[in-house]
């Protein structure tokens, strides 16, 4: 019999509307005996039944809902189900030969990511409850999507809440980590191994191709290039110059082996800098370019940093509206849940008039669509992707 847990009056709503997250202040009593990592039932304050779930309640989000039904056994049938819904959405909207296939709750699958890079597979496992199902989602993953090999990346620090190591590994026999991939028609190493999150960054997908147009026959400059994927878009796109800058010596090396598997390497330059020291220095020697992206990492991933990170992405956009040509393009980005969506655009408009310019926007995009935004679940939505002309 599973442990029922009756929640507070008052603070059940959210999760009867669909919130896949009960705090632990939430929770009023429970009657049974539960360890963590058990799945258990969630009722409101009058006993009506919410949902079943996972919990551990070393984390403040103790309970983690897995399904609405109470019959439904969490199983193998289960994942299996789970699994071919999130396919079967995919293969509706987007090219399936690279993407992401399990986004956490917004595929009902708390605590999980997996990433599919051809015919490898790349899983991230961050709570306790979802940790007891590795086996599981294995097993499908090799039987019914063909996986030729099977990469764990959860070394992040969110497991250690959890009470769990961090951990990665091969899951099948071994394989050569470093994958082959193409999107957009842009040729990619990926490195599942040691690259950062499970290798490269799949939520950019749709955000790579809408820059094409407007980087033909442009000198572009991409700030933060990591693998170098929108300086390679561009190449690609018929850019007469591109030039990709990132703090990480690492990352620039590779960046460079991905421009010469495309054959840009004439076109696409990298060079190892920090933004934010090189673009004032630039500035100030007058150079421009018709297309500048700044795609910076997160610069904020809790609330009580929001303060700092406001600041670091005022100072970056406006180094970088001020580097763009007189009606050239200015493509900016925040990968951070945390920087909302009204508080990005505030950030860019106080940049913008401290520049003396002024922004024209052309389009306004979010993460790519194997990457849904659950409303109910509002982690799921963090990206944010602007595309401007500067006047």
């Amino acid at each position: 019999m599973s442990s029922k847990f009756y929640l507070y009056k008052g603070l059940g709503k959210k999760a009867e509307d669909g919130r896949p997250w009960i705090y632990i202040d939430e929770i009023n009593e429970y009657d049974g005996d539960y360890s963590n990592g058990d799945i258990v039932e969630v009722y409101n304050y009058k006993g009506f039944f919410i949902g079943k779930g996972y919990i551990n309640d070393r984390s403040k989000i103790t309970i983690r809902i897995m399904t609405r039904d109470k019959n439904e056994e969490i199983d193998y049938n289960f994942f299996k189900r789970r699994f071919k819904t999130a396919w079967d959405y995919r293969k509706k909207v987007i090219d399936t030969s690279s993407c992401r296939f399990i986004f956490g709750e917004a595929d009902f699958l708390p605590g999980l990511t997996i990433d599919k890079f051809e015919d490898y597979y790349v899983i991230q496992i961050s709570t306790l409850g979802m940790d007891k199902y590795r086996d599981i989602i294995v097993k499908l993953l090799v039987e019914e999507y063909n996986a030729k090999g099977v990469y764990e990346r959860s070394d992040i620090s969110t497991r250690e809440i959890e009470g769990l190591e961090q951990k990665k590994g091969f899951l099948t026999e071994p394989f050569d980590t470093m994958i082959q991939i193409t999107e957009n028609g842009v040729k990619y190493y990926v490195d599942i191994e040691d690259g950062q999150k499970t290798g490269f960054f799949l939520d950019q997908k749709e955000n790579r191709a809408a820059i094409h147009r407007i980087c033909k026959d442009a000198d572009v400059l991409d700030c933060f290039t990591h693998t170098g994927s929108f300086a390679l878009n561009a190449g690609i796109a018929g850019a007469k110059s591109v030039l990709g800058v990132d703090v990480s010596k690492h990352a620039v090396e590779f960046a460079t082996k991905n421009a010469e598997l495309n054959n840009l390497q004439h076109t696409v330059k990298f060079e190892c800098h920090n933004a934010f020291d090189v673009l004032p220095k630039w500035s100030k020697e007058g150079r421009k370019f018709d297309v500048v992206i700044l795609d910076p990492p997160a610069f904020t991933k809790s609330k009580n940093t929001i303060l700092g990170a406001k600041k670091g992405y005022k100072e970056i956009n406006l180094r970088g509206i001020k580097m763009v040509k007189e009606g050239g393009y200015f493509i900016t980005c925040s990968c951070s849940h945390y920087m909302s969506e009204d508080l990005l655009k505030k950030t860019i408009a106080e940049a913008a008039t401290d520049a003396k310019r002024q922004l024209r926007q052309i389009e306004f995009r979010t993460q790519s669509a194997d990457h849904p935004i659950l409303w109910n679940s509002d982690e799921s939505y963090y990206l944010k992707f602007f595309v401007f002309q500067v006047i």
